[in-house]
């Protein structure tokens, strides 16, 4: 009787431990299955967004932000071994890097302080980062720096001098084989700015659209910003968008190194002079790191190798500029303001 009761038991535990796994099996099914409907579901999100975002990128009650290029983000720690300099977005990403990486190099090479560069994908960031001095000074826009001056006082440690000039100027730029003429002509258009505080990729364009009781909305079929002025100018190459405003710096300094990349455009428009991109600080920048790092790039010319790396990028050498050389910048982003266009 004891042994049947023992062989039973074993018998019932074999069940158990069979059901068991059976059980486990089955969760373990269910729970793939439920991973596989989540990513099935994810990618059908996905295709359904960009159809939607596609169909509607120039729609034109509403504008869109198209990035042509990979962005680089360099996120980094503070620490009081490194100064941090940042460089906005200026061409773009990867040759922003490529071009100011020995400028930065050489201001630490020579206060005898490891540098970094530091790089953010809009105007907008940078200047948050000059404002919390998470970066000890900043490569910027005309446009940023004003308004950077005004709301905490952000200040210029030095400017570039580039084709004997420090100034600069708008482009209006079309496809080459483009039938308009003039920034008139694309009423009704597609347009591409570079970022919502750029000076000749924003508040040019939009400051003559103000003087023509125009906005961008009431004006252009659909706008995009492109991140930065070699994307408005590959925008405009591949038909993408109509026309654009670009800095002619930006413009001129591609066409002479990669002539085959402007090819496809052609400037219908120049306005200008506006003060050149300056190299800027915050206020609250010890005095005397600040005018080392001012007295560093205004003799970087006289020395055979900080005159090679600036010859690079078409700089001459960097000079001392005031603040009221801004004011024609200035003076466009008050009348918008006042417009109610900016």
């Amino acid at each position: 009787m004891i042994l049947i009761m023992i062989i039973e038991n074993k018998t019932r535990e074999k069940r158990c431990r069979k059901y068991r796994y059976l059980d486990k099996n089955r969760d373990r099914w269910k729970v793939k299955m439920r991973l596989d409907l989540k990513i099935i579901l994810g990618i059908l999100i996905i295709v359904s967004l960009t159809l939607i975002f596609g169909y509607n990128a120039f729609s034109s009650d509403e504008h869109r932000t198209v990035n042509l290029s990979k962005t680089i983000d360099l996120n980094v720690t503070k620490s009081e071994d490194v100064l941090d300099i940042g460089v906005s977005a200026m061409i773009s990403s990867k040759e922003t890097l490529a071009v100011y990486q020995e400028i930065v190099d050489y201001i630490g090479e020579k206060l005898g302080k490891k540098t970094r560069l530091v790089q953010r994908a809009t105007y907008a960031e940078m200047n948050d980062l000059v404002k919390t001095k998470a970066v000890v000074a900043a490569f910027v826009c005309s446009g940023p720096y004003v308004d950077g001056h005004e709301e905490f006082g952000m200040e210029i440690i030095a400017a570039p001098q580039m084709y004997n000039e420090t100034a600069y100027y708008s482009y209006i730029i079309v496809n080459k084989n483009s039938t308009i003429k003039t920034f008139k002509d694309l009423r009704g258009k597609k347009f591409a700015f570079t970022d919502p505080k750029s000076n000749t990729g924003k508040v040019v364009p939009t400051y003559i659209l103000s003087k023509m009781n125009e906005t961008p909305e009431t004006f252009f079929s659909g706008f995009i910003f492109s991140g930065s002025h070699d994307n408005s100018i590959e925008a405009v190459a591949k038909n993408i968008v109509d026309g654009a405003a670009v800095d002619h710096l930006i413009w001129e300094y591609i066409n002479k190194r990669n002539p085959d990349f402007t090819s496809g455009t052609k400037v219908i428009e120049k306005h200008g002079p506006y003060a050149i991109p300056p190299i800027v600080t915050h206020p609250g920048t010890d005095p005397v790191l600040k005018q080392k790092i001012r007295s560093i790039l205004l003799d970087m010319h006289n020395d055979e190798k900080g005159k090679k790396i600036i010859n690079k990028i078409e700089i001459e050498k960097f000079v001392v500029m005031d603040d009221s050389s801004y004011n024609s910048v200035r003076e466009m982003t008050t009348w918008q303001n006042k417009q109610g266009t900016n």
